[in-house]
């Protein structure tokens, strides 16, 4: 699937070589810890994912699993010791990039309530990756966002361009902006892969 995502980029060419995210470097949302949520189910899973992706040019890789209180029920411990695991089949497999890990946190109550009490997994200068639901926004998003901006993290949303009901409303996105909260896009998107609205 990965391959032939990548094939949208390169003017309709056979040769993933002819494609070139060197300049991006990292990548800092993935779900490359496996079975632990929605991500790589496997070990050989998730070392396939990561040599396309080095081939591509990228070298560096924050790997952010899934938390939510009702599905993905991850702990700071269980993405730690499924990242010790990935990175020595990395090294056991000779494959030269560097892997860490936060997480992807869902905007839901027992998110408040760990933004509250624990030490949230973050990303270079305490970067938080959140995300909401994809069908109807958390009523008090902007409040959430500032209360953790408060406790000293800096709110990344997670492709805000695949929620739907802010594709008509603009000025969502520059609130977010405004309020100094940073916008992650997923680069599939630019190729139409979540839809031409998502893309747009």
């Amino acid at each position: 699937m990965l391959k032939s995502f990548f094939k949208k980029f390169s003017s309709g060419s056979d040769e993933e070589e002819s494609i070139d995210f060197s300049t991006l470097k990292a990548d800092m949302h993935s779900h490359l810890i496996p079975g632990i949520d929605d991500g790589a189910k496997t070990i050989e899973d998730s070392l396939e994912l990561i040599r396309i992706m080095h081939g591509l040019g990228y070298s560096k890789f924050i790997t952010t699993p899934h938390i939510m209180s009702d599905y993905f029920r991850n702990t700071p411990e269980i993405i730690l010791e499924g990242l010790a695991t990935l990175k020595k089949a990395l090294v056991e497999n000779n494959i030269p990039v560097e892997v860490s890990a936060a997480a992807e946190y869902y905007l839901d109550d027992g998110f408040i309530r760990k933004l509250e009490e624990e030490k949230l997994l973050t990303f270079g200068d305490n970067y938080l990756l959140v995300e909401v639901s994809y069908i109807n926004p958390p009523d008090n998003v902007n409040e959430v966002l500032f209360r953790a901006q408060v406790l000293g993290y800096k709110p990344v949303l997670a492709h805000p361009e695949r929620y739907p009901f802010w594709h008509r409303d603009l000025d969502h996105y520059k609130r977010f902006y405004e309020m100094g909260v940073t916008l992650q896009l997923n680069l599939n998107s630019l190729a139409g892969y979540y839809g031409p609205d998502a893309k747009k």
